[in-house]
């Protein structure tokens, strides 16, 4: 797989609003669910999927997911069971093959650990389109990382957020493909409590950037109102604290997937 031929770039050339990500933590509630949830989602018709991989100290999150990497990594959770549980995702042999863009979250530590050429390898082989590692420099990845990733086709998504220059975000901007993920404020996943003057001010700043990668906003966006405004002011969201809560009251068969996607695209 190329950057051209990449599932991530396909559907942003194939549509341009409204579109929903959701994240949820591989292992969690259960060590198994992992495809059961991204399957749900595909049939419930999320537009990306981002599966976390648990770490022991995820510095970007709040305490749902917090509990939920534990929870996950007390399972057995690990780099390698991740990706043994994808290896025939992405084939008919399955009867259900996920074709919906799939993205790891997660932190650069575990990633070193595994290698990040094997890393790399192993996204390429069960269909890993991108990945989004919130503590891995921008800088660092193009000296040390580009080519590897470049090599496997895999697609490294930045962030930005209100306290980005804009002369970086025009860097980031360039050297991006796929999308940028917007943090809609100063604050970890799960905090984020209705939508503030200076976050409308932020969004409205970008967008007016008429940056080339479309943007997707996350952290706050946990129901309708939160993914439509999100969606008035970039291409869609990203939605993760609230969906780990809802596997965690609700479970993860298809319905109550299905339930959860329908109360945010409403």
């Amino acid at each position: 797989m190329t950057l051209t031929q990449n599932r991530i770039t396909d559907l942003f050339a194939q549509k341009s609003e409204r579109l929903l990500n959701v994240y949820f933590t591989a292992g969690f509630p259960n060590l198994t669910d992992t495809t059961t949830i991204l399957r749900g989602l595909q049939e419930a018709g999320v537009d990306l999927v981002e599966i976390g991989m648990p770490y022991s100290d995820p510095v970007a999150d709040g305490e749902t997911i917090q509990l939920s990497n534990g929870q996950a990594l007390a399972n057995g959770m690990s780099l390698k069971t991740l990706f043994a549980q994808l290896a025939d995702c992405r084939t008919s042999a399955t009867g259900n093959p996920v074709t919906v863009p799939i993205l790891l979250m997660g932190y650069i530590n575990p990633v070193l650990q595994f290698g990040v050429e094997k890393f790399c390898q192993k996204c390429q082989e069960v269909g890993v389109d991108g990945v989004i590692l919130p503590d891995l420099p921008l800088d660092l990845f193009l000296e040390e990382y580009a080519p590897t990733f470049r090599e496997y086709g895999i697609l490294n998504v930045n962030l930005i957020t209100p306290q980005t220059t804009e002369d970086r975000i025009r860097h980031i901007d360039t050297e991006s493909d796929g999308f940028i993920y917007m943090v809609s404020s100063s604050s970890i996943t799960g905090s984020v409590k209705g939508v503030s003057d200076s976050m409308m001010a932020y969004f409205e700043r970008i967008q007016a950037m008429n940056l080339r990668n479309p943007r997707l906003i996350g952290f706050g966006i946990n129901n309708h109102e939160t993914f439509d405004m999100a969606s008035q002011h970039a291409n869609g969201a990203i939605v993760g604290s609230a969906f780990i809560r809802h596997l965690a009251e609700k479970g993860t068969s298809p319905e109550s997937i299905r339930a959860f996607v329908e109360t945010i695209r409403a």
